[in-house]
């Protein structure tokens, strides 16, 4: 029978010095100190959940609404052990354009394929998902091993910053405030101490919106933040839901996503095992399947598909809170956001150059926390194997090279995750990794933090 108190981690308040000692993924803050963290999750997870939708012709205010509902459903799922915010994928765009021809403009006139191949894969996520719980994860972890997991962790950081240092690219004023609103997030994690280090992503955006205000609207340069949007908004209304179509052909493109997704989660799991030194792997079960499931529910009323958060990852590894109570409290942020238009407009008024700067700040963080994993699991690069298996990919993902089988596009992040998996069983089957394959906890516990928030 199904017992709450073995479900659920058990909770404690945390009793620690903020300024030394980690919070732990059972541990939970004073609400108000809860809020404003969940808050910056909030902010780090907003510029990626909205690009993504937009990217695709779906709607992005119902796509974020979704992603604060699939993230307290993963945190009920996985009874709390596993920190982590559900965001919309990048991993569907490939697929999805090639299954709905979209232009590229307001919304996707074929949406109704591309939900229905997605609520498809999302099936096949969450039933992975069982059979891990069945199973174990020993034959998951066996075919994507730290040298792989750590690939691919890095691999996304290194993919996405292309894009984003495209976007300031061509206005050398947005260039220099990009270059600002870092210089603002790396001073408040170098030089304040306490709750207000630990909010260096949010009083760091803050920050730079503020300069930023300075310079263009009041001394003309660059492009001013225009407030008028707000002020026309609705205070409440609820988004346009649309209906999946289910169609063979799209089906046949988008599902296989699925593979990508758990690539992508258990890299996150080792990189959130390296920063906080607790196994968290016997619960990946329970997080495909909720990941599966929250995509496919998402699908189903319109939204994209779902995965848990590089950015947030970003963000823990910054702060060293990793109270999963936290994410639940982004999520209601995210449901606000999703059902009130104004509040939607307030934060969309963030100009771009500044969520570019931030974007560089926490994609740099992914990518460290993925050379984090090969060094906590001591992979042995003067094995050939093992050399070729991390440079490959990184070089590909980061290059964005792509691959296109049977009209299903991998994308740079797909091709470079099938690679590495395909090259570790190639290049060290006789080596089976037996040393590196499993990382004690007292390995990762005595490993130094990625940004040192101590004084």
């Amino acid at each position: 029978m199904f017992k709450m108190d073995k479900w659920f981690v058990k909770w404690r308040p945390y009793t620690g010095n903020l300024e030394t000692t980690p919070v732990g993924i059972n541990e939970y803050l004073p609400m108000g100190k809860s809020v404003v963290l969940g808050a910056q999750h909030s902010f780090a997870m907003f510029g990626a959940t909205i690009l993504a939708p937009l990217l695709m012709g779906f709607d992005p205010s119902l796509t974020m609404l979704i992603t604060g509902i699939g993230t307290i459903l993963f945190f009920l799922i996985t009874g709390g052990h596993v920190p982590s915010y559900l965001g919309s994928s990048f991993a569907f765009i490939g697929a999805v354009a090639a299954v709905t021809g979209y232009s590229g403009t307001g919304i996707n006139p074929n949406i109704g394929i591309a939900l229905g191949g997605t609520v498809v894969c999302g099936v096949l996520y969450a039933l992975m998902g069982l059979l891990v719980m069945k199973t174990g994860t020993e034959w998951i972890e066996n075919l994507m091993p730290p040298v792989v997991t750590g690939s691919i962790v890095m691999i996304i950081g290194l993919n996405l910053a292309p894009v984003t240092i495209q976007s300031v690219i061509g206005s050398s004023f947005d260039s220099w405030m990009a270059l600002v609103t870092v210089l603002c997030i790396c001073s408040v994690a170098v030089f304040t101490k306490g709750m207000v280090r630990r909010l260096l992503l949010l009083i760091g955006l803050v920050a730079a919106y503020f300069i930023y205000f300075l310079l263009t609207n009041v001394l003309g340069m660059g492009t001013p933040i225009d407030f008028s949007p707000i002020a026309n908004a609705a205070w409440f209304g609820i988004p346009t839901l649309y209906s999946p179509v289910f169609e063979t052909s799209a089906i046949l493109v988008i599902a296989p996503v699925f593979i990508i997704l758990i690539a992508e989660n258990l890299g996150h799991f080792k990189a959130v095992e390296a920063m906080t030194g607790k196994s968290i792997s016997p619960y990946m079960g329970r997080a495909f399947f909720a990941d599966g499931l929250c995509t496919t529910l998402s699908a189903s009323v319109g939204g994209t598909g779902m995965t848990t958060y590089a950015e947030n990852i970003g963000v823990m590894a910054a702060t060293k809170i990793y109270s999963t109570v936290v994410f639940v409290i982004a999520g209601v942020f995210a449901i606000l956001l999703g059902l009130s238009p104004k509040f939607g407009t307030l934060v969309s008024t963030i100009p771009v150059p500044i969520l570019t700067g931030a974007s560089i700040v926490v994609f740099g963080l992914i990518t460290i926390a993925g050379a984090r994993i090969w060094m906590n699991a001591k992979i042995d690069f003067s094995k050939n194997g093992n050399m070729l298996v991390a440079a490959v990919p990184v070089i590909l993902g980061t290059g964005n090279y792509s691959l296109n089988i049977a009209g299903f596009d991998l994308g740079g992040i797909g091709t470079a995750t099938f690679l590495a998996i395909l090259m570790n069983l190639v290049f060290n089957f006789k080596n089976k990794q037996k040393e590196v394959s499993v990382t004690t906890e007292r390995e990762i516990a005595t490993s130094e933090p990625l940004l040192k928030l101590n004084p």
